[in-house]
């Protein structure tokens, strides 16, 4: 099911290879993804509905839904209790994060600060497919709102009657976001990227998807719309590491938590010690027995694979090599491990903390970057939806401190109207 190897028997060539992703064909995907983009250019909202007929089946009308009051909005009371409870959690974590202005004398007569400005205007894409993914809506909607980004819309594929997903937009309205539009993929991406009749153009787009929506965010971004996107995001993928303390069934959930996301996602476990992997692939075998998705799941497994380590320090080397999305840390002297772990979108600890928490209510977000991103990227915070200007204030005393290390470093340089702009100004009576 899953291929096993030995960390021992494996050389720097070998782990490397061991560690890349399943390669996403992206050529074919991008050719289909640009011409989407020029329609929607030119033709705007008329372009999205043609290709929603096409891929959902459905034309919506109004495009643009209104979302109404959470009250107001006919969920079961236990949903909407689980959804309060998880808004709430992720406020507080979010809440905290919320950037401090700092302000620093670095000589006398020089003052420089740094304060913090929301986005102005964002997009949230929450993908549809074969189940909607309201939990997403939170972890967008909430950090937006708390930013104070004044222009917030949030775009999903509709359902078979035309309309969001109802639990989309009870997520929807208790973020604050006023309105959804009813669009998915590519198309939905080069609206906002663009502006239509029916919305205005944003500045940064956020939320997960697939090949189609990665594509577009990438290719938009390095367009003339003048827009940015989160993350480079790829398919779903948890590294769980385990030692001869953790209950087989525990893995196996963790595992299949991820690998039932889709046939593309990637589930990697890594043992320390003494273990019997026997026993977690029977665990897997017996909750694939009756997983609704469970064909996805075994896809996923395919390509997966167990590597058996001897010690922490082998299992820290698997670790920051894959750089995994999800990090599930299993075993005795988990949170010991933690100071070491430099790549990672978002770490479990210990046996009591699925990945699954993370992914609706813990208060973490679970926007995270994949594909090995996590060298380089982190997961979405209160701070992606943020930009930070920087100000300098100087007297005369202060230019007067400065000018020599400014003039000799333009005249360094080359560059004499940078001198003279320092010059002209000393040379000048108060």
């Amino acid at each position: 099911m899953m291929k096993t190897w030995n960390f021992n028997s494996l050389d720097e060539a070998a782990l490397n290879r061991l560690c890349e992703r399943p390669r996403m064909e992206a050529a074919d995907v991008t050719g289909i993804v640009k011409s989407i983009i020029e329609r929607v250019r030119e033709r705007g909202d008329e372009a999205v509905l043609e290709f929603t007929e096409t891929f959902d089946g459905v034309r919506p009308d109004p495009l643009l839904w209104k979302v109404r009051k959470a009250d107001q909005i006919p969920v079961e009371s236990d949903v909407r209790k689980a959804f309060q409870k998880a808004y709430n959690n992720l406020y507080l974590f979010h809440k905290a994060q919320l950037p401090q202005s700092i302000e620093v004398q670095t000589i006398p007569g020089v003052v420089c600060r740094r304060e913090s400005r929301p986005v102005a205007a964002v997009g949230l894409y929450i993908p549809g497919g074969s189940a909607p993914l309201p939990s997403t809506v939170l972890m967008l909607g909430v950090p937006a709102s708390l930013a104070g980004c004044s222009y917030r819309i949030l775009a999903t594929p509709p359902d078979k009657t035309g309309k969001p997903p109802i639990e989309v937009e009870l997520a929807a309205a208790l973020t604050g976001i006023p309105h959804i539009y009813l669009a998915g993929g590519a198309q939905a991406v080069a609206a906002m990227a663009f502006g239509t009749d029916s919305i205005g153009k944003v500045d940064k787009i956020f939320g997960p998807g697939n090949q189609f929506v990665t594509t577009a965010k990438m290719i938009l971004q390095n367009s003339d719309a003048l827009v940015s996107m989160d993350l480079p995001a790829g398919p779903s993928e948890v590294m769980v590491v385990a030692d001869r303390s953790a209950h087989p069934d525990f893995i196996a959930t963790d595992l299949l938590s991820q690998a039932e996301h889709g046939p593309d996602s990637q589930v990697v476990l890594v043992t320390v010690g003494d273990f019997n992997t026997k026993q977690v692939t029977n665990a897997l075998e017996r909750h694939l027995a009756d997983l609704p998705r469970a064909e996805i799941a075994r896809k996923a497994l395919a390509h997966s694979f167990i590597v058996t380590t001897d010690n922490t320090t082998q299992a820290l080397e698997m670790i920051n090599r894959y750089a995994p999305e999800h990090l599930i840390l299993n075993l005795d002297g988990g949170r010991e491990m933690t100071p070491e772990i430099r790549h990672a979108g978002s770490v479990f600890v210990g046996p009591w903390t699925p990945e699954s928490v993370g992914d609706y209510a813990s208060g973490t977000n679970h926007t995270l970057p994949t594909y090995g991103y996590a060298r380089m990227y982190s997961g979405v915070s209160v701070d992606s939806f943020m930009k930070h200007i920087t100000f300098q204030e100087l007297d005369r005393e202060g230019l007067e401190a400065i000018a020599p290390t400014v003039i000799k470093m333009a005249e360094v340089e080359h560059l004499e109207a940078h001198k003279r702009a320092v010059m002209v100004r000393l040379d000048k009576k108060k």
